[in-house]
């Protein structure tokens, strides 16, 4: 059987679908990451982030900054260790795809074969390897962040100091930044499991993972008590 073959196995709607869910992951990552009159939560913690480092210059010691540094990395590294046991047991499934269009083909009530089920999870696991690299990468970029706030002087009047804690806050921003693309590759990942049970499960799926993740960015109220006036 031709690869064209295999892809006719597939209706219309399965490839609308998975258009729909690709198209979207990468449509709200770029309105979330994009300033503009209605500013995500990501963007408004940046500079949150800059105001972080311009504190740190003056506090002594820094004890608190690098707990809280400490507990960014550790977030990151959870994360990655479970995309990893995730792509595991992935993997492990499309090893055993005969036994598992068995059951989903008792779920269903369709008769496909396992090369369906094995591309179905090919999709998720693709989800989740790219989660991991952002993981990795955020934890990488935390730890060069760390680096660069131990080297500002704790003289806050030294010339390299307020330069230093500058570039400590473009790394942290940057590690938070693929820290977000790799939770909502992994929101993705999980809307994609709904494909096992056909195409209008996924879309639905995408939807509802659209809507939670505008809602969350765009309409929630850790966004409104970010906005909130800091006047007394």
């Amino acid at each position: 059987m031709t690869w064209m073959d295999r892809l006719g196995l597939f209706t219309p709607l399965d490839f609308t679908a998975v258009a729909l869910l690709f198209s979207g992951w990468i449509l709200i990552g770029l309105r979330i990451e994009m300033p503009g009159k209605q500013t995500s939560v990501s963007v408004l913690m940046a500079q949150y982030r800059r105001d972080w480092m311009e504190q740190m210059l003056t506090r002594d010691p820094r004890i608190f900054d690098s707990q809280i540094l400490g507990i960014l990395r550790q977030g990151t590294a959870f994360f990655a260790s479970a995309c990893m046991i995730a792509i595991g047991g992935a993997l492990a499934l499309i090893g055993n795809a005969e036994r598992l269009a068995g059951v989903a083909n008792d779920l269903t009530l369709e008769d496909d074969p396992a090369f369906v089920w094995e591309l179905k999870l090919v999709v998720i696991v693709l989800l989740v390897v790219n989660a991991f690299l952002k993981f990795v990468w955020s934890h990488r970029l935390f730890g060069y962040c760390a680096v660069i706030m131990a080297a500002v002087p704790n003289d806050p009047d030294d010339p390299a100091a307020r330069p230093r804690a500058v570039k400590a806050a473009e790394l942290n921003i940057t590690g938070a930044r693929s820290y977000n693309r790799g939770l909502r590759s992994i929101y993705f990942a999980m809307a994609a499991t709904a494909w096992l049970l056909g195409a209008v499960a996924l879309i639905i799926a995408t939807l509802l993972t659209l809507a939670v993740l505008w809602r969350r960015e765009f309409a929630s109220r850790s966004r409104e008590a970010l906005l909130a006036p800091e006047t007394g």
